[in-house]
């Protein structure tokens, strides 16, 4: 009787591990190959899905290959998505997108979040890892912050590594590394657990009268 009820308990135990496997697969995984190692995230879209999938479709376009960490600040963040190594800007092509901070996800060390102007609403492709956990980063009340989309779960010692190297000022752009990090490559590790979402319908356009003669 006792090595049944152990049999049984192992098998229960065996299905919770595989269940709770199962749930973080279910998540989308980006690998980022970069020339200091490998940095895999996991993504949230139930939480942020505007914010994933514009992020997705990002890596889906190749967009993030070949770009620098460009801004690297120790004890900060580091962020990455809008220059190449020789700090050519690149444009992903795509709108801008509606701020999510407000989503319960919080940047803490080793979250990803979009990086943003002064226009809550103006996030593309650039976005950043927080190397240490960023509360004044979070939104608060009716101030938006910034928003939290996914986690590293594999590869925090090549984020720590990145964000201790030298820096300098590069024009108007500041805490640029000496020696430019470039993410080699950008891919989708569980393509199926990822549906898109419908593209924005455009605004329609109303055409103007023509002037008479």
């Amino acid at each position: 009787m006792k090595k049944i009820l152990s049999s049984l308990a192992i098998t229960f135990l065996l299905s919770v591990n595989a269940g709770f496997a199962q749930a973080k697969q279910d998540n989308p995984q980006v690998i980022f190959k970069t020339e200091m190692g490998d940095i895999v995230v996991e993504l949230f879209p139930k939480a942020a899905p505007i914010s994933v999938d514009n992020f997705v479709k990002n890596v889906n376009n190749f967009h993030y290959d070949g770009l620098i960490f460009h801004r690297v600040i120790k004890g900060f963040m580091i962020q990455t998505g809008g220059f190449t190594f020789d700090f050519s800007p690149r444009d992903a092509g795509r709108d801008a997108i509606v701020n999510e901070s407000g989503n319960g996800l919080k940047n803490s060390r080793g979250t990803l979040a979009m990086a943003r102007t002064a226009d809550p609403d103006s996030a593309k492709a650039q976005f950043f890892i927080n190397h240490k956990s960023n509360g004044s980063l979070n939104a608060k009340g009716n101030n938006p912050g910034y928003a939290v989309f996914g986690a590293v779960v594999s590869g925090m010692r090549v984020v720590d590594a990145i964000a201790v190297v030298n820096t300098q000022t590069m024009g108007p752009y500041g805490d640029v590394p000496v020696k430019p990090i470039r993410i080699l490559s950008a891919r989708l590790a569980n393509p199926e657990s990822w549906t898109a979402l419908p593209e924005p319908t455009p605004a329609a356009t109303i055409e103007k009268p023509v002037p008479l003669q």
